[in-house]
């Protein structure tokens, strides 16, 4: 079986572009009596000059009335032929709101099938995967309904509540207990995983999560709840936080009294250094399994540090409109990660990234340069712009493999948060009214993520001019600010603080007047800008400029609380 994957890889990327055409028609066939391509009068026609001579590229914005509709209950086909099953919510904003991506359950197939490629590929450079397990930290969101009664959920939480994952969960080769995945409570989930992680920490062979991020939580959870899951161990009793009826069911068939096990928990965590801490509890983990790349890409330093240098293998591209492509060298340098694009999956276009351009097929993409993604899906997705950036890196065979570069007009990201500048301004924005009763008025600002804490959070640089020094803001003044600039932050990010707290509270980091001014001359000495045409980042990523303002601190100030979320926010 992993024989025919690979012949099945080899054979796509020998034959891209006939395979894209096939495609192509093949998608526009089986949707011709939709209502979304019956307005471009394409009469039948399957071939992609016709197609992309009629139907023109669009923003989730152009489509979103169509959505609207079938959230609403309206199950005609409007934009494919095969039912709409339920909506995925993609972590990328709309109008400060999740979109909702239409899905099939032909397309559940197809992504299944697509995961299935992955293990084959590593099995040709790990000896001995199949016979070891992975502690893979994997999480479900509560499912939400549309007004129309369509589930909506993340993608990951479609896979892991699907009948067939459950089916099959047990052969897959985890540590973690389904029940225990698959507890929305995400302290009680975290905590049975690590226990189960830890009893069997001699058969991991590999540890991961689905994002950087959530496996640098995994090991904060850790660090703060290590003596628990150390007493647990050594009676053999269970935490009374964890009262979820199914996990404490599947709990009990592995928790048993184990004090060498304890204590050598103990003397570990206990250890001033954690370097090397995941190396050292699961000694035969031959490598970590997350996404490193794009705004993950920070996380790579701090999960060098507690794995000891472990290799990090970033194996898919997929975003929640399309399962795309495929790392046929896992185990390169998480800074040089590139996919193959699966030409069988959708109908691939690529958007140079300069102004006045025209899409691209597939095979005329060039190397060196830049592309914004459009698909074209199956279920019902036609020239649509993803919003990610990519690099063409090389072929493999016909096929391009392209490097992620980044998702399009984010500025900050932590985990599925995603904040551009235009919230990040409405945020600053938010807090002036605060400010104003003091005649203080914020001069200019910046941020970065800070990932050295577990969770990381956001770090919003401001110089302040007072009109009235004698009547200056006080600490309690700015951490209000910390959360009005929280409160106006889309619902994704409040989620994050508050459901997942896999963001932590945001801080505001007063710096001296002159402050931007230093900044300016670091970047025009440096070539990267010119004294005439210098704007101030509204984000910063490069250390020596988070240096010069953290040069420059005044006072550090924190969001006192989280911010609110509404679980019934409207889809």
């Amino acid at each position: 079986m992993d024989a025919k994957a690979l012949e099945l890889i080899e054979e796509m990327s020998v034959r891209a572009d006939e395979v894209q055409q096939n495609t192509l028609a093949e998608i526009l066939s089986q949707n011709e009596g939709s209502e979304y391509l019956k307005g471009f009068n394409l009469a039948g026609a399957t071939d992609r000059e016709t197609f992309k001579s009629k139907v023109p590229v669009i923003s989730y914005e152009d489509i979103q009335p169509f959505i609207r509709r079938i959230a609403d209950g309206d199950r005609s086909p409007i934009l494919c032929a095969q039912p709409i099953t339920e909506l995925l919510i993609s972590t990328g904003t709309s109008g400060g709101q999740g979109k909702l991506i239409p899905t099939t359950q032909e397309d559940q197939d197809r992504r299944a099938f697509f995961g299935s490629l992955v293990n084959p590929i590593l099995k040709q450079y790990v000896e001995g995967l199949e016979q070891g397990k992975s502690l893979r930290f994997m999480f479900v969101k509560p499912d939400r309904k549309t007004q129309g009664g369509l589930v909506a959920r993340s993608s990951l939480t479609r896979f892991l509540k699907n009948p067939a994952t459950k089916n099959r969960f047990d052969v897959m080769g985890t540590t973690s207990p389904y029940d225990a995945v698959c507890c929305e409570d995400i302290f009680q989930s975290m905590y049975a995983q690590m226990l189960y992680g830890l009893y069997d920490r001699h058969q991991v062979v590999r540890v991961g999560a689905l994002f950087a991020s959530g496996l640098t939580r995994a090991i904060g959870f850790l660090q703060l709840n290590w003596q628990q899951l150390a007493h647990d161990i050594r009676t053999g009793s269970l935490h009374p936080k964890v009262d979820d009826g199914p996990i404490r069911e599947c709990l009990s068939q592995v928790l048993r009294p184990e004090p060498e096990l304890a204590e050598f928990l103990a003397r570990e965590c206990g250890k001033d250094s954690w370097e090397g801490i995941i190396a050292r509890i699961w000694p035969n983990a031959k490598f970590l399994d997350a996404i490193v790349t794009g705004s993950m890409s920070q996380y790579i330093p701090t999960l060098d540090y507690f794995s000891g240098g472990l290799p990090i293998t970033c194996t898919l591209y997929a975003s929640t409109e399309c399962f795309a492509g495929i790392n046929l060298n896992p185990f390169c340098n998480p800074s040089d990660v590139s996919y193959m694009i699966m030409p069988n999956m959708a109908y691939f276009e690529f958007l140079p990234l300069q102004p006045d351009s025209e899409p691209v097929d597939l095979v005329s993409v060039e190397i060196g340069k830049e592309y914004e993604l459009v698909v074209t899906t199956y279920s019902g997705l036609y020239r649509y712009l993803v919003g990610d950036a990519f690099r063409v890196t090389g072929f493999h065979n016909s096929a391009p493999q392209f490097r992620f570069l980044m998702r399009k007009n984010v500025l900050l990201s932590i985990d599925t948060d995603k904040t551009d500048e235009a919230t990040l301004q409405a945020a600053v924005e938010n807090a002036y009214e605060l400010l104003s009763q003091f005649k203080t008025v914020v001069v200019d600002y910046t941020s970065y993520v800070d990932t050295s804490t577990i969770p990381g959070h956001y770090v919003i640089f401001w110089e302040l001019l007072a009109k009235d020094s004698n009547c200056m803001p006080s600490d309690g003044v700015i951490e209000q600010c910390c959360l009005a600039m929280e409160e106006a932050m889309d619902a994704e990010y409040r989620r994050c603080r508050v459901v997942d707290k896999s963001v932590g509270p945001l801080e505001i980091r007063v710096v001296k007047k002159g402050s931007f001014e230093e900044l300016m001359d670091y970047a025009v000495a440096k070539g990267s800008a010119a004294f005439s045409q210098y704007k101030v980042p509204k984000c910063v990523k490069l250390k020596p400029m988070v240096d010069i303002l953290d040069s420059q601190l005044v006072s550090k100030h924190f969001s006192p609380s989280p911010p609110q979320w509404e679980s019934e926010e409207r889809l």
